[in-house]
């Protein structure tokens, strides 16, 4: 019975790993697409913090799976060698999740001024067509 419990939990966790991948990789292949825009265009800084905000909601969205595939993973007799690695783990990804929202709440802080800044860019182009 444990080895199936460890064999369900094997590929519970494998499957979650897999979507936190898609997560990463969606969001990674999105911000790029943007940036290049971005840089064609020579967008304003108000467009390329909102690209920054985008991708890192991504890379938190990521990184929460990642943790919850790991607790999955050690959830059926883990060894205190598994729960060390665990607890490892999930201190780097909320170091790194809480400096992302950190950096987050940065952004949008500053969409008050980003937006205004964008609609007047919109209406200085308006004006010169």
């Amino acid at each position: 019975m444990s080895e199936t419990l460890h064999e369900i939990a094997h590929l519970v966790a494998l499957g979650i790993e897999a979507a936190a991948i898609l997560i990463v990789a969606y969001g990674s292949a999105e911000a790029l697409y943007r940036i290049l825009l971005a840089a064609l265009k020579n967008a304003p800084t108000p467009v390329k913090r909102l690209i920054y905000f985008r991708f890192a909601q991504w890379l938190i969205g990521g990184l929460a799976f990642q943790l919850a595939a790991d607790i999955v993973a050690t959830t059926v007799t883990p060894t205190w060698s598994e729960i060390g690695h665990l607890a490892a783990i999930a201190a780097i990804r909320t170091f790194l999740t809480y400096f992302l929202d950190r950096d987050m709440q940065h952004v949008r802080g500053t969409e008050a001024e980003d937006m205004k800044a964008l609609t007047e860019l919109k209406a200085a182009q308006a004006a010169k067509s």
